[in-house]
């Protein structure tokens, strides 16, 4: 989910739904103008659902246990993770489900869609995926390690897009993806370093 602002957001649901269906606006621009060839189900719907949500749970799985390793991520990393937890308190969780949704639509579009369609017909596809994944992690950036996830979510995202010639797949991994993160998040915060004050 693109926010560049972690903390306490002043930003309303409508607006955040807007923000982020807009990215997704300008992806589809951008394939219907360029004329960039998009893949858009694989080896069909149901597979293509099935192999996402499976796909997202094994990504948040391994996350998770990575995170584990002492030493592996840095201290900055439980600064974000609280930044991110005030952000996403503030909003209700069907707001959350329709933000998860929208990004994953969204960002696929414009990051697998667009730039890596493009960059596959103009480079590679091997280029395509590393390239798109570091705009993808760039424009997540929010601290070097955030980036560094971001770019490791968008290479996996990238690759299984160009295995799978399934655009719909990697929407509703990257969704999917996002609503898990955000249910441990605010669920388990102290697997996360946050520490919740009980409400008096």
């Amino acid at each position: 989910m693109a926010v560049k602002s972690l903390n306490k957001s002043k930003i309303t649901p409508i607006a955040a739904l807007i923000f982020q269906g807009g990215i997704g606006v300008v992806g589809l621009l951008v394939i219907l103008v360029a004329g960039i060839p998009v893949q858009g189900f694989g080896a069909g719907v149901w597979p293509s659902v099935f192999y996402g949500v499976l796909g997202a749970l094994c990504t948040y799985a391994g996350l998770l246990l990575a995170s584990q390793i002492p030493g592996l991520f840095p201290a900055d990393l439980d600064r974000q993770m609280r930044g991110l937890y005030k952000f996403a308190s503030g909003y209700s969780w069907p707001a959350l489900i329709l933000l998860s949704v929208f990004a994953g639509v969204g960002e696929e579009l414009l990051f697998r869609g667009a730039v890596q369609g493009w960059l596959a017909e103009h480079t590679g596809p091997i280029a395509a995926v590393i390239a798109a994944s570091l705009l993808f992690g760039l424009v997540h950036y929010v601290s070097f390690t955030y980036f560094v996830i971001a770019t490791g979510l968008g290479l996996v995202l990238g690759m299984a897009y160009a295995i799978t010639d399934s655009l719909l797949l990697v929407m509703v991994w990257h969704g999917v993806y996002d609503m898990i993160a955000l249910f441990c998040l605010l669920r388990f915060p102290g697997w996360f370093g946050v520490n919740v004050r009980p409400k008096d």
